[in-house]
């Protein structure tokens, strides 16, 4: 594995003077950062959270109020949830108008755009979708009739949005899943709750990396993971500030009795589940569009995604394995080379 990502030492502050600095020695001594780490298990999925600052106290209760953050985004958003307002308007009565919180109302709007965007390669709900390829248990083939049936009622066009009452109208029945931007949406929420406050954090939420800054010894190291061995690591990335999310097949995809594989990700313009042997990886400096885009350039596989990620400005990377061999090769977009320096170029092959 090629390190790339050693930690950055912080260069010592200047003196003006050696009787100056020898002063400020005796008067002020310095205290070193502490970091303190929490694992939860929130929206289905794991989560590790870890601040440094002044003090342990300081930091566990930075840890409290960021698990806390993520809480209220769970019972809005969760799926797994039957409480939770996402849950809610998957039930509403077709034609009847529900009230949500606006920032609900607001993150619909954006999801709507993002799927404009990406000319439907990324849209959640498809909720029906993944309920007839049994993609939430132990997976199953639907017939046409049955996947038409279902492709009839996903796509963000059967919901309505009032912004000005912040109404949800579904015109179908048609049900939204989180799985694509749930993670993201969290983990803005949670920057924008600490961002006045001191001290550095990272949160690891199910693989999505998401950073307030450096930490007093450089950036963040982390790792990029195999494409189908999701517990080996085949780039170490410097993360300063920002998110990374992959979106990926590997030992998530689900494997019929028939030997067909089923992947975890449905593509929402065909109505069918997605299985490469590669991931991509977006790093944005908003978790939610990191979050979204990861999905939506995996479904469109690398030769368009790369194009299309490369004209938007996008800082993207698509990892290619060898089935036989497990060797990997890189090809990522400009934005994403300028920001992490990969082992090879991207056009060559390991």
């Amino acid at each position: 594995m090629t390190r790339l990502a050693a930690r950055f030492a912080v260069p010592p502050l200047l003196c003006l003077g050696a009787a100056a600095c020898g002063l400020a020695a005796a008067t002020a001594p310095s205290r070193q950062p502490v970091r303190v780490e929490r694992t939860v298990f929130l929206m289905g999925t794991v989560a590790t959270l870890v601040a440094e600052t002044a003090d342990r106290e300081t930091g566990l209760a930075k840890l409290e109020r960021m698990v806390r953050v993520i809480e209220r985004t769970e019972g809005e958003l969760s799926t797994w949830r039957e409480d939770s307002v996402l849950s809610a308007v998957n039930r509403q009565p077709v034609g009847e108008p529900l009230a949500v919180p606006r920032a609900v109302c607001g993150l619909l709007d954006r999801l709507g755009g993002w799927s404009a965007a990406t000319g439907g390669a990324f849209d959640p709900a498809v909720g029906g979708l993944i309920d007839v390829w049994g993609l939430r248990g132990e997976g199953r083939q639907p017939d046409d009739d049955e996947l038409e049936a279902a492709l009839a009622v996903s796509g963000l066009g059967h919901l309505e949005i009032d912004s000005e009452a912040c109404d949800i109208t579904r015109r179908a029945a048609v049900t939204l899943d989180a799985g694509g931007f749930g993670k993201g949406e969290a983990l803005d929420r949670v920057r924008e709750a600490e961002r006045h406050r001191p001290g550095a954090w990272f949160i690891d939420f199910g693989g999505q990396i998401a950073v307030s800054g450096e930490v007093s010894d450089g950036p963040w190291t982390v790792g990029l993971a195999h494409p189908a061995r999701r517990d080996t690591a085949v780039v170490e990335l410097a993360l300063a500030t920002g998110s990374i999310a992959t979106s990926g097949g590997s030992e998530r995809d689900l494997v019929l009795e028939d030997g067909t594989r089923i992947g975890h990700i449905i593509d929402p313009r065909s109505g069918r589940p997605v299985s490469r042997s590669g991931s991509v990886t977006v790093w944005h400096e908003s978790a939610f569009v990191a979050d979204a885009l990861s999905t939506a350039l995996y479904v469109t596989g690398q030769e368009g995604g790369m194009a299309w990620a490369a004209a938007h400005g996008i800082a993207a990377c698509f990892i290619a394995a060898d089935p036989e061999s497990g060797d990997v090769a890189f090809r990522a977009t400009p934005g994403f080379e300028s920001r992490f320096p990969l082992p090879l170029s991207s056009e060559e092959s390991p």
